[in-house]
């Protein structure tokens, strides 16, 4: 029986590392979350088995009570609010490490060092994790403000919070068996401090925190893993953390800041506001005279943003793009690596109408090509295409890498007004002399063009 559950671990692990692999590629991605998930199955199936702890009936029981539950959330949660599903998904793996930890404490209190620093990092990382995504989830489903949340010596308490968590670890492991009221402290210092660690980072920036708080989720089970002295369990908490901590890093390296500038400078609060005054005369364009533009238009590029999913437009959109091509119009699709409230938004929007993965284009290979684009189409995105990026020193997004929308010979922003962006600041692209603004629902608008081009 040891031989069989070693080399379904061995199994796991193996799945679990070409699942990540295929994960890279929108073409595999698909494929390569079923095998993950096919690996997890039988790793927790064998675990339960291993440890006696529960049998088959339960097992299946469980099964069918979790496939409900995911079948109904990748059913009736809207694209809109896959960011908020996914702060929920990491949410719950990092309480699930911190009950670990709490229930092995339990059973055995009188445990040796490593095994309890083990469970003081998995309770610690658990907890941060569990209200960090709470905080999250709240703020982009709009239940508390999006913006920082900011107050005066912040720094300091989150400074004194940090030594008050060191302070009670140190006395929690000096007598682990006697020192359950440190242990309980420590639940509860963790828990407000994951509160006070993302409530004062903005909107903007969910992206980043989304990708940390998944990376911290894998460091959690990871130190779950070694609590339970299970192999599987820490290799796949690292695979998590390591891939999340990769990501994080991309993400961070695309809006050219630093990980701390991202997690306490307030981005997007009043302190921070700055830049150069946007002013000037926007041209307004029917969907009637944009249509003659397009229709005449040999390449054009449609760039994405959460308005895009916000209007539940990606079908529409896909639509007017095949219209496109059977026009004779070369469409691709420009993706910002930050585009949206979650790593990936975009590509799992358009993935879902069905848009070629081949259309699909990333930043740094649009760009360059901008300048012979006879039409950029800028739908729902905002920051990511902020030409102030470049132009205005002054401006608090001034280095970060956008979409440089404003090279192509015509651009056309789908918005229902003026109004900034997620960021807070104005964009300047609005009054360009090549833009003209396509005022409105974006859903209508394109359906718009859609009935113009079947008019034809």
């Amino acid at each position: 029986m040891e031989l069989l559950i070693n080399l379904s671990y061995i199994v796991s692990a193996s799945f679990f590392v070409f699942g990540l692999k295929m994960l890279s590629s929108p073409r595999t991605a698909r494929a390569g979350n079923l095998i993950s998930a096919v690996g997890m199955l039988l790793a927790i199936v064998m675990t339960l088995l291993d440890r006696g702890i529960v049998d088959f009936r339960w097992i299946v029981l469980g099964l069918a009570v979790g496939s409900v539950v995911g079948l109904f959330a990748a059913r009736l949660v809207a694209m809109t609010a896959m960011p908020e599903m996914v702060a929920i998904f990491n949410g719950f793996g990092g309480i699930a490490s911190l009950l670990v930890g709490w229930s092995v404490y339990h059973r055995v209190l009188d445990t040796a060092v490593f095994q309890t620093v083990t469970i003081a990092l998995s309770v610690l990382i658990g907890g941060v994790t569990f209200t960090g995504s709470l905080v999250a989830f709240a703020k982009l489903n709009g239940l508390i403000t999006g913006k920082p949340v900011l107050y005066k010596g912040q720094h300091i308490v989150n400074t004194a919070i940090v030594v008050s968590i060191l302070a009670v670890a140190v006395l929690f492991g000096i007598n682990p068996a006697d020192g359950y009221s440190f242990f309980l402290v420590l639940v509860g210092i963790s828990l407000l401090f994951g509160v006070l660690f993302v409530i004062p980072i903005g909107g903007a920036d969910m992206p980043v925190v989304i990708s940390l708080l998944n990376s911290f989720s894998g460091l959690a089970a990871c130190a779950a893993g070694f609590v339970i002295e299970n192999n599987l369990l820490i290799v796949a908490g690292a695979l998590v953390g390591a891939s999340g901590i990769i990501l994080t890093n991309i993400m961070w390296k695309a809006m050219n800041r630093s990980l701390p500038n991202v997690l306490f400078s307030g981005f997007g609060s009043a302190k921070t506001a700055g830049g150069a005054a946007v002013s000037g005369e926007a041209q307004a364009i029917s969907a009637e005279d944009a249509f003659l533009v397009l229709e005449a238009a040999t390449s054009v590029v449609i760039v994405p943003g959460y308005g895009l999913a916000v209007a539940q437009a990606q079908h529409a959109v896909k639509e007017l793009g095949d219209l496109l091509e059977a026009n004779g119009t070369e469409v691709r699709y420009a993706i910002h690596p930050v585009a949206g409230r979650m790593p990936g938004h975009m590509n799992v929007l358009l993935a879902e109408a069905n848009v070629p993965y081949d259309q699909l284009v990333e930043m740094d290979d649009i760009n360059p090509t901008l300048n012979t684009v006879d039409v950029c189409m800028v739908i729902g995105a905002n920051d990511v295409v902020n030409p102030a990026a470049r132009e205005d020193e002054t401006s608090p997004i001034y280095g970060m890498p956008i979409i440089n929308v404003d090279e192509a010979r015509t651009v056309f922003v789908l918005k229902r007004s003026l109004g900034v962006g997620f960021a807070g600041i104005g964009n300047p692209l609005f009054y360009k002399e090549n833009t003209r603004m396509l005022f409105g629902d974006a859903k209508q608008t394109l359906q718009a063009l859609i009935g113009e081009f079947k008019g034809m």
